[in-house]
This record gives structure tokens, C-alpha cells and sequence, in this order.
């Protein structure tokens, strides 16, 4: 008589003859990887050689470089051949047909399709902002728009300075001819300084040495205080009564205008200022 086969079942809780059944775990399923999206921007790109050279031709160097793998802690050789997918020496396969990069009138476009080359001359090479740029229009915009904003916000600051500030800071550029100079002929020379070089000119107005600098040097010229042959000593030309040494190496109206910073020196100033009006 054949056995029957005997069938397992869960049956209940608290009977303990009755055969349990394991239950079925099911196989994880894998997890799946997250697509990488490449960083590397694919466009054509124009390279321009520095310092404003642009000679017929200019063929760069494209092999005997090396490149330092921050990952890898070591220097590789790179090298552009066309008939290779990397510029890495070490992971090319086959013949190296090494190729050249060359400069035409001082510019290089490379279209999109040669990536590798794109690489090679925006990422790798040592030459990279030494000898040759990368334009790239948008950083460029960026940076128009930011001397573009400082050139209004220096034009502005400069329209609505005093004849004082203005003349320091004027002084600054053109010396002792500021005194010669009529009030017109002054507004318009700030305006074109304040264009010209807005972020010099907005450190300027900002500077409180500059105006006291130029205090210092208006009371040399009316003959308020006097500053000695050797540019050593100020004194006041009333009593001839010393007021400070220059200290050595230091310019002799940079070190009045620090000098009216200290107590004394700032009943000095305010005196100067005075006698000035």
C-alpha cells in the first residue's frame, strides 16, 4: 500500500503536533543605480590665446604633459591623440596617433563633437589660463554686468560729492593741479575718474585719509602749518611750533592724515579746518 504523502500545513497556534510551514521570504529585489548625469556640458567652445596675441599660427604642446590626480595622489601623463577616448597615457589602447592643436589668429573652436579634445585643453592642460582661455559667454556676461553695476553705483557717489571730497580725492590722480582747476572742470574729471576705474575711485570716497590727506597738503600750500625741507617735520607757520615727526619711510601727508586720527592730532585738524574756511 503506497504511502501518502504527507501535506504540512500551518494549523493553529497551540497545537504543538501540528508540522509548521516556514514561510516564504521573499528574494530582495535589486536596488537600482542612480543614472550619473554627466557633468560636461556638451556645446562647441572657443579658446582664445592671453595677453591679447594673435600671431598667423600657434600650435600648442599636446604630448610630454602631466596632469596631478587628486584621487590618485600621483601625476599622470596626458597627451591628445585623435584616435583615442581619454587623454590619459595609461588607459589608451592601441597606436597613439598623437595630433596637433593649433591656434589660428590667436583663436581655437572646437566643435562638439570632439569632446576629448574639449577636455584636454578645458580641464587638463597646464597651459590652461597661462597661455590660452576657455570664453565662456555666460561668466563673462556676469562680469560685465558686475563692472557695469559698479561704473552707475561710482557715477552716482561721484555726482553727489562735495567740491572737497572731490578735490581729495582728484588729488589723488592729477597732484597739485587740482588747485588750478575750476569747479566744473573738477565734477567733470571725477565723472570720468568714477567711470574709468569704479572700484578705485568707490575706495577712495570711502577712505577717510584721503580727505584729511588733502586738508594736510591745501594748509601747506595757504601757509597754515609748513612741512620741513628734508620732509621730516610739520610745523605751524604761525610760531613755527613743531606739530609731528614722519615717521621713516612713510610718506609725509599719509602720516599727517593718520596723525590727525590720534587726539592731539584731531584738535589739529579741526583747527586746520578752521582757518581753511
Amino acid at each position: 500500500m503506497a504511502k501518502k504523502e504527507k501535506k504540512a500545513y500551518a494549523g493553529d497556534p497551540g497545537d504543538e503536533h501540528v508540522e509548521k510551514i516556514a514561510p516564504v521570504m521573499e528574494t530582495p529585489k535589486p536596488k537600482l543605480k542612480e543614472t550619473i548625469k554627466p557633468s560636461w556640458e556638451i556645446k562647441d567652445r572657443r579658446y582664445v590665446l592671453t595677453r591679447g596675441r594673435s600671431p598667423l599660427t600657434w600650435t600648442i604642446q599636446t604630448t610630454g604633459l602631466n596632469w596631478f590626480d587628486e584621487k590618485l595622489g600621483y601625476e599622470r601623463e596626458i597627451k591628445y591623440c585623435d584616435n583615442q577616448r581619454t587623454v590619459f597615457v595609461d588607459e589608451m589602447k592601441g597606436q597613439h596617433r598623437l595630433s596637433h592643436v593649433t591656434f589660428e589668429n590667436g583663436i581655437l573652436i572646437v566643435p562638439r563633437e570632439k569632446r576629448i579634445l574639449q577636455e584636454f585643453l578645458s580641464l587638463y592642460h597646464p597651459q590652461l589660463n597661462k597661455l590660452f582661455y576657455e570664453v565662456k559667454p555666460k561668466e563673462e556676461a556676469k562680469n560685465d554686468v558686475e563692472i557695469l553695476e559698479k561704473e552707475i553705483e561710482a557715477l552716482v557717489a561721484a555726482k553727489n560729492l562735495e567740491l572737497d571730497v572731490m578735490e581729495a580725492i582728484m588729488r589723488t590722480e592729477i597732484g597739485s593741479e587740482v588747485s588750478r582747476m575750476s569747479s566744473k572742470e573738477l565734477k567733470r574729471d571725477c565723472l570720468l575718474f568714477a567711470r574709468s576705474n569704479p572700484i578705485l575711485f568707490l575706495e577712495l570716497i570711502n577712505d577717510d585719509n584721503v580727505v584729511m590727506r588733502n586738508v594736510g597738503i591745501i594748509a601747506n600750500e595757504q601757509g597754515i602749518i609748513k612741512l620741513s625741507d628734508d620732509n621730516r617735520t610739520f610745523h605751524w607757520s604761525s610760531n613755527n611750533r613743531k606739530l609731528m615727526n614722519v615717521p621713516f619711510d612713510e610718506h609725509p601727508y599719509s602720516a599727517l592724515a593718520a596723525w590727525f586720527k590720534t587726539d592731539e592730532g584731531m584738535e589739529i585738524y579741526n583747527s586746520i579746518e578752521k582757518r581753511l574756511k
